[in-house]
């Protein structure tokens, strides 16, 4: 098992910067991968930024150049730094550890999200 608490969302103007905090406890070196994702209002829920299980990152193309995924692996927490932020940024982002089982199954791990809103 897996437990993920989000943080550092908030209210912010076009072009400003949050940083989101993501604190795991568990399991969590057996997860495959990690990321961000985010869901808008009426939309799909999209990843954001991730780490593949080789360590390497990969960015949603709306956020590359602005969005930074890191992780402090002594205090297994991850972050997204989101620069330039835009309007359309606006979602509950969610942290999430993904891990991959027997026969491919996925085993998905969320956090509960939390609200970025960025006004233009």
């Amino acid at each position: 098992q897996v437990q993920l608490v989000e943080s550092g969302g908030g209210l912010v103007q076009a072009g400003g910067s949050l940083r989101l905090s993501c604190a795991a406890s568990g399991s969590i070196f057996s997860m495959n991968s990690m990321g961000w994702y985010r869901q808008a209002p009426g939309k799909q829920r999209e990843l954001v930024a991730g780490f593949t299980s080789d360590g390497s990152t990969n960015y949603a193309h709306s956020v590359k150049g602005r969005f930074t995924i890191s992780r402090d692996n002594a205090k297994n927490t991850m972050y997204l730094q989101m620069n330039s932020l835009k309007p359309e940024d606006t979602a509950v982002y969610y942290c999430n550890a993904r891990f991959v089982g027997l026969y491919a199954v996925l085993y998905d791990y969320w956090g509960q999200g939390t609200q970025v809103t960025v006004s233009s």
